[in-house]
């Protein structure tokens, strides 16, 4: 029995520096993904989701959506619906954004008039940070702060969490 716990421990506790370490990725409004709402009933329904769901540094939210687009905006353009310069934009049907501050981020589709008509979202991030590598945490420590925050999102990506990976792994089987 000591020789299978032995056997299976660093197993374990690799499952457990995962856990840890991993953050949360989101589908914006769920299974219905980054479309126009289907009535004025409904124009709430992404503010609604987001308000359901508790975001932190480190996690992403995933736009999906077909002939649409999204663009981080500021609190102003959000109101507004229009944005001629926002922070953000991508069409590319499956946008990933990932968060490295705390605060609001404002998100409207681009295409006129689907934000007027409620696909519009104000994602809130709490001050809440997860277990990260040092080369990520020095990422987020050196990033300025600003009100519209759209502009400070990042692609999704593992290069920072990899080589903790690796040398935790090294570390135990060494």
């Amino acid at each position: 029995m000591v020789a299978l716990f032995k056997a299976s421990f660093p197993f374990f506790l690799c499952f457990i520096l995962f856990c840890v370490v991993n953050c949360t990725e989101f589908e914006v409004g769920g299974k219905n993904g980054w479309v126009i709402p289907k009535s004025k009933e409904h124009d709430q329904m992404y503010n609604h989701w987001a308000s359901q769901n508790r975001f932190r540094i480190g996690d992403t939210v995933v736009f999906k959506y077909k002939k649409d687009s999204v663009m981080g905006v500021t609190e102003e353009e959000y109101e507004t619906c229009k944005s001629s310069y926002p922070l953000f934009f991508s069409n590319n049907g499956n946008t990933v954004c990932k968060f490295v501050r705390p605060g609001l981020f404002y998100f409207i589709s681009g295409v006129s008039g689907h934000c007027d008509r409620g696909q519009k979202v104000i994602i809130k991030v709490l001050d809440i940070m997860p277990a990260t590598s040092p080369q990520s945490a020095n990422d987020t420590a050196t990033k300025p702060h600003h009100k519209g925050g759209a502009a400070e999102i990042t692609p999704m990506s593992l290069t920072t969490l990899a080589p903790f990976v690796i040398s935790f792994l090294g570390m135990l089987f060494a």
